[in-house]
């Protein structure tokens, strides 16, 4: 089992931790796959393999009393990750259940969308009022600049996932991280445009985000600086553009301040909703990515 990476050294006694507020609750996450993949991707902050249980999957009947007691408290939308969400054989059952409280989206690696899924899935887009979607990610416009990341033949099979959910009437967001420089620029996204618009997606959807130097990424790259931590006075008056202000993440083992911090100790807020609904102290380094960069993990 991969051993998750830890980089949340205090900050020096003179230092002003800021703390965020949960302003409201209005978007509630699932790791439904836990930390199993079926990639092990070299920048994965929570190093999802297919060895890794440091959380393992979410059944209906675990997920449920979340979705009821997050209704209550005016959750408004819901998301599911990993691991691999698509390694959960109640995956399906559980993204019909969820759209009877509110629009759900997945986030997948694209590898396990026969066309045979994607059509149960439009099918059950397509019996509620609420939308589902789909974030399929990717590191590359082409094999040479994704598979070192993801794996051999990856690219390619991650263009067979998303021109199926695209055939069955389901657009994805590609969601693609800046492991490569030129990703996030101009000219980078018109690339990963361009490759969209030659599988016969008419209205491409791209979302960028930064890598979080923790789990595998601090082992290909480096952990943190010790000067990359949030202060008091680095948003003064308001931290209001922090995800962790108006969400929580639900694993096998509680529910955690956020989808980032689900390795880290400190990021456990409590069992239920209900204990989470106090403030976090910001200590961990990947807040100031957070913070630096922007990041909003909705789609």
């Amino acid at each position: 089992m991969a051993e998750p990476t830890h980089s949340n050294a205090p900050p020096a006694p003179s230092a002003s931790v800021p703390v965020v507020e949960l302003g409201s609750l209005d978007t509630l996450w699932f790791q439904v796959s836990g930390t199993v993949c079926n990639l092990a991707c070299s920048h994965c902050f929570v190093s999802s393999s297919p060895t890794n249980h440091t959380h393992e999957a979410l059944s209906l009947a675990e997920i449920e009393p979340f979705l009821i007691e997050g209704a209550a408290l005016g959750v408004r939308e819901y998301y599911f990750t990993g691991g691999e969400p698509f390694l959960n054989p109640d995956l399906e059952a559980i993204l019909a259940r969820t759209l009877a409280f509110g629009p759900a989206t997945v986030l997948t690696n694209g590898l396990l969308l026969p066309p045979d899924r994607c059509r149960r899935l439009a099918a059950i887009a397509e019996a509620s009022s609420y939308s589902l979607d789909f974030r399929v990610s990717m590191d590359g416009y082409s094999a040479e600049t994704n598979d070192p990341i993801r794996g051999d033949g990856t690219f390619d099979r991650i263009l067979g996932g998303i021109t199926n959910l695209s055939a069955a009437g389901l657009n994805p967001v590609i969601t693609v991280t800046e492991v490569h420089d030129d990703n996030g620029t101009v000219q980078g996204k018109q690339r990963f445009f361009r490759l969209l618009e030659r599988l016969g997606i008419d209205k491409p959807r791209l979302k960028i985000l930064p890598v979080f130097r923790i789990g595998a990424e601090a082992e290909r790259t480096g952990a943190y600086e010790s000067w990359q931590r949030l202060r008091e006075s680095d948003s003064p008056g308001s931290w209001e553009h922090l995800q962790c202000s108006s969400c929580r993440m639900v694993t096998d083992q509680g529910v955690w301040v956020c989808p980032i911090l689900v390795n880290e100790p400190e990021g456990k807020m409590g069992e239920t909703l209900a204990d989470t609904l106090t403030g976090f102290a910001m200590t961990h380094s990947a807040c100031w990515t957070c913070h630096v960069h922007g990041v909003s993990c909705r789609t």
